[in-house]
């Protein structure tokens, strides 16, 4: 069997999207066909080579999506053929299988536990959340990341309190389910910050209370009119900027948590006085809000079932698998709140 998919074969460089061969499934592994995938900060991370060298080299991409269970290898029994179902990077419900291994051109294409930048994919049974058929594909996708994400940081990281203070540095998919989080737990003041306009529009939309554009005012100063003197509570920071990380642990109270989204360069390093560390203050990074796939999805597609829990509004831009390079290029540049790539 074969399918299209897009594939990472140097850093720095647009991704090929040809046919590769789909291998048969081993134990814990399901097949999907995949309906649509979201792109996420991670995978321009993976592209510029952040983390490092590369040594998967070639291999495929996307942590978030949606589609339809195909066929199930030995061992699977959390889905069957015919599911719908989200992809999910974080793990749940399942085995965790070995990494699937495509055939391109001669060469081996190697894969994580998902992936969804691909027509059919073969994926580990941990990464797959059953869902009703009622639920649109594009919903799926978000709640692979960037929904998950954001919620789970405010329950989970930042447990954060009614009344307390939430900033937000950088407004894209996961800094708006962010802000939504913060105004479903009645966080307040929600500070919004960003280099762009629409973004900042579509953040009061999602609960933001204030609003920044960085480029145009001075952050500390902003926020020290909003806040006053002691800081925020709780400062998120999507950007992976060192200079930007390093503001907002500084912008931080005194007892308040810094949450990491955003990752650095791997030959970046920030700079912090760390003595308020030792005396209640906390800076950490977040892994996906520590979302657990398998309670947490149904828990949130209740909410936006009942309409408490916005999701098509964080899609503003679409494209299809061949476009995928100009997709990525609408999310790097910042146009996109969360773009949807369909692989039909």
């Amino acid at each position: 069997m074969k399918t299209r998919a897009a594939i990472l074969t140097e850093l720095n460089a647009p991704l090929v999207v040809d046919e590769v061969e789909v291998p048969p499934l081993d134990c814990g592994q399901v097949l999907v066909q995949v309906h649509c995938s979201g792109i996420c900060g991670a995978q321009l991370g993976e592209i510029a080579g952040v983390k490092g060298p590369d040594k998967f080299l070639p291999h495929l991409l996307g942590h978030e999506g949606g589609g339809v269970v195909l066929e199930i290898g030995p061992g699977v029994t959390h889905v069957k053929p015919g599911d719908h179902v989200v992809m999910h990077w974080r793990k749940g419900a399942g085995i965790q299988a070995k990494p699937a291994l495509y055939q391109w051109m001669g060469r081996t294409v190697n894969s994580g536990w998902v992936t969804t930048f691909s027509g059919c994919s073969v994926v580990s049974e941990n990464r797959l959340t059953p869902i009703g058929k009622d639920v649109p594909f594009e919903i799926a996708a978000l709640m692979g990341c960037a929904v998950t994400t954001g919620l789970g940081l405010i329950n989970n990281d930042a447990r954060v309190k009614i009344g307390q203070s939430v900033a937000v540095l950088g407004c894209g998919g996961v800094g708006l389910n962010v802000v939504q989080g913060a105004a479903l737990v009645a966080a307040n003041p929600i500070i919004a910050i960003d280099l762009y306009d629409h973004k900042l529009d579509q953040a009061r939309k999602f609960g933001a209370t204030h609003v920044i554009n960085a480029k145009k005012s001075d952050l500390a100063q902003e926020i020290a009119q909003i806040i006053g003197p002691d800081g925020v509570d709780v400062f998120v920071e999507n950007t992976g900027q060192v200079r930007l990380i390093e503001l907002a642990y500084k912008l931080t109270a005194k007892q308040g948590r810094t949450i990491l989204v955003g990752v650095p360069r791997h030959d970046q390093d920030i700079t912090i006085h760390s003595l308020p560390l030792h005396f209640g203050k906390i800076l950490t990074g977040c892994e996906g809000g520590h979302t657990e796939p398998a309670t947490d999805i149904p828990r949130y597609l209740r909410l936006y079932q009942q309409g408490k829990l916005e999701l098509a509004g964080q899609i503003t831009h679409r494209f299809r698998l061949d476009e995928i390079n100009r997709a990525l290029d609408t999310v790097r540049n910042g146009e996109a709140g969360r773009c949807i790539v369909t692989m039909g």
